[in-house]
């Protein structure tokens, strides 16, 4: 997916606020130290080697005894659901605690956010050598934790538990990272590089302990072993966690890195129901230092050569073995068109029409209107239509979703399943509930989902939506030629759901969302107001325009007064759906990571959470498409219909590139424009029966 050159688009991208939970929290100094800039493909740090003695007393009294050290290789070896242990009050107190007052007073945190992500993180602490002394002086607890940590005592501790062999000392990989309400991470298995051991070493507010209900704990995935009818064996991750961690001060959890097996994820910190609340837990403040142990490198006792890239090349085998992306679920199910072939208005006969208007707004079906659509798709390879559906038929979908969405559904999936909707999986790529049309008659369905309460958004599934009259339309509406369609119904419940980047490869493709969230609260009000009874007019999207591009928000209570406004905090709910550009060039970074600083350039399009609001996309090769987490501050669940259409390519027309200008060359079918808007071209005086 490429993006149009634009002069002023910078004026139309998405505002990234940062948050300000982290400063007010954490930092209590005025002059915070920035962190050194690694050094490109430097990895390797010194330690100050520690003898035997002096590093065994920066942790507790008795950790390494014999029987203790037994106890906890005990307990590893018969963990569940993968190997892994917990130490409590691993740190010698008083040290940990002038670790965190170090850290309060002096470290820097950067807010980061991607698709699978959200956290305030410190530099990488191998790079604390690369600060001048003065800063250093700043640091002498921080330094004494890191080159205890490496310690070959404390190395060969967790290799005797873990079993893993030798670990690296000079190839330190620990860095700071803060969770605040709001702040997760979502399900990976770590596998990354030399990579041996993970762990995570708790710096939680030592005189407040940290509840299990705030949230923020290390949680486990177990892996399912599923034999294909080749006899091949596939190892994927189920989708609801069996080990829950909750965090606790001077605790460590670590686990050996394994491909295909370690998947874990960090809970949702969870917001408080008040400010006051929130002081009073000191801020609900999850810092922890975490990292890697690594395979030794060149030059330690145990390296052996081409040992890394034995490594990956076996995890890379391992997360292949038995083909798992079989098993991964929706598997696309797209119905082909018999004959595609482009449409015209003159298509429509009277039973056509009366079918579209079952269900559509009235004023799509206006050539003057239509044609408005195409032009603009035309230009700007994307739309985002409000009000889709007409009044009559988006009050019984209303209606039937509201209560839906008022009755929260089953914890465990495999419950969730004895029903019509399925969970998605596996929970590295994504997770939400949804419903796929089938092949069953969709008169037995429409049964089935009656008795359920959902029969109106079944009907848009399996009736509407698939149906030669609205192709028809669409057809007109983007120019495309549709070969296929594949429509799915999904529900992306609250401190559950979202899917993380994938990519797209082929031939352009159109993709089509039609929001069906009834709550408001999303980021994307003022469009709402503007469309309870009609499709967007110029007047009306001329002061509102734009704001559905906004990061999703949870709406803020009213106040009694102007200086209360201006003090109530922007909380970001997520649940919105992104398009990014893919970076050829970051292959060392986040694949879908949103730049700091107010710097959007990557994002494509961007739609919150919204009411009756049809978005269409035709998306290039190479681009990045999520759906955000939606936490648990959300004021509800997101619902939509998401369809993709498979198209006829259409060569590039030279012509029409020169008549376009030179700001536009080298862009053909499946260009998308970043500072995409949603459509505003009908007039006002045009009246229509939606809400």
């Amino acid at each position: 997916m490429k993006r149009k050159a634009d002069s002023h688009a910078t004026s139309h991208k998405p505002v990234q606020k940062k948050s300000k939970t982290c400063k007010s929290a954490i930092s209590q100094a005025d002059h915070r130290m920035i962190w050194p800039q690694k050094l490109q493909g430097q990895r390797l740090t010194t330690t100050t080697a520690l003898n035997d003695g002096d590093a065994k007393k920066r942790f507790r009294d008795g950790l390494f005894d014999k029987d203790v050290l037994d106890k906890y290789t005990q307990g590893y070896a018969t963990s569940a659901p993968y190997k892994h242990s917990v130490i409590h009050e691993l740190i010698e107190d008083k040290l940990l605690r002038s670790v965190r007052e170090e850290i309060k007073n002096n470290v820097s945190f950067t807010p980061k956010e991607t698709d699978i992500y959200k956290i305030h993180q410190s530099g990488d602490l191998a790079n604390l050598d690369g600060l001048d002394d003065e800063a250093l002086a700043k640091l002498p607890s921080l330094l004494a934790l890191r080159d205890a940590m490496y310690s070959q005592s404390f190395r060969d501790y967790v290799a005797h538990i873990t079993g893993c062999g030798p670990l690296s000392g000079r190839k330190t990989d620990m860095a700071i990272n803060v969770y605040t309400p709001g702040c997760y991470l979502l399900c990976h298995d770590d596998v990354i590089g030399s990579r041996k051991v993970s762990y995570i070493l708790y710096l939680t507010d030592p005189d407040i302990p940290w509840k299990p209900e705030w949230g923020g704990a290390l949680r486990l995935f177990p892996v399912r072993t599923i034999k294909g009818e080749d006899g091949q064996v596939a190892r994927t991750p189920a989708p609801d966690v069996s080990k829950v961690i909750p965090p606790a001060w001077n605790q460590l959890s670590f686990f050996a890195v394994q491909p295909g097996e370690s998947f874990h994820d960090v809970e949702e910190v969870y917001h408080a129901k008040t400010k006051e609340q929130l002081e009073k837990e000191g801020g609900r403040v999850r810092m922890a230092i975490s990292g890697w142990f690594h395979i030794p490198q060149l030059g330690e006792d145990g390296y052996v050569e081409g040992a890394e890239e034995k490594l990956a090349k076996n995890s890379g085998l391992m997360q292949l073995q038995g083909n798992p992306e079989q098993y991964d679920m929706p598997q696309p199910k797209p119905a082909s068109v018999e004959q595609p072939q482009s449409s015209s208005q003159e298509e429509f006969d009277e039973a056509d029409l009366e079918f579209l208007l079952k269900y559509m707004s009235p004023t799509y079906l206006t050539p003057d209107t239509l044609e408005q659509v195409s032009e603009h798709f035309d230009e700007d390879s994307s739309i985002t239509l409000p009000s889709l559906l007409n009044k009559k038929f988006a009050k019984e979908v209303r209606d039937a979703i509201t209560t839906l969405n008022s009755a929260s559904p089953p914890v465990d999936s495999s419950e969730i399943e004895n029903g019509p909707w399925r969970v998605a999986k596996p929970p590295h790529k994504h997770r939400y509930l949804y419903l796929q049309r089938n092949t069953s008659s969709d008169e037995e369905t429409m049964k089935d989902a009656a008795k359920d309460g959902y029969s109106p958004l079944v009907d848009l599934l399996h009736n509407f939506l698939p149906s030669p009259q609205f192709r028809r339309w669409l057809q007109m509406a983007t120019g495309c030629v549709i070969e296929s369609h594949d429509l799915t119904a999904r529900r992306f419940r609250r401190g559950k759901d979202y899917t993380l980047a994938t990519g797209h490869e082929g031939k352009p493709r159109l993709e089509l969302t039609l929001g069906l969230t009834p709550t408001s609260g999303w980021g994307d009000e003022d469009e709402e107001s503007s469309t309870e009874e009609e499709p967007a007019t110029e007047e009306t999207q001329t002061n509102g325009k734009g704001k559905g591009k906004g990061k999703a928000k949870a709406e803020a209570p009213k106040k009694s007064n102007k200086k209360q406004e201006e003090e109530e905090e922007v909380i970001e709910v997520g649940g919105h759906e992104v398009y990014m550009a893919g970076d050829d060039d970051a292959a060392d970074e986040d694949a879908a990571i949103y730049k700091s600083g107010g710097d959007d350039d990557n994002i494509l399009f961007f739609q919150a959470p919204a009411w009756n609001k049809m978005s269409l996309v035709l998306r290039d090769s190479g681009s990045l498409k999520f759906v955000k987490y939606v936490s648990q501050k959300a004021p509800g669940d997101r619902w939509d219909i998401s369809g993709t259409f498979e198209v006829e390519e259409v060569e590039d027309d030279d012509d029409d590139e020169e008549a376009n200008g030179a700001g536009n060359e080298g862009e053909g079918n499946g260009v998308l424009d970043d500072t995409e808007e949603e459509w505003n071209g009908l007039s006002p005086d045009e009246s229509s029966d939606s809400d």
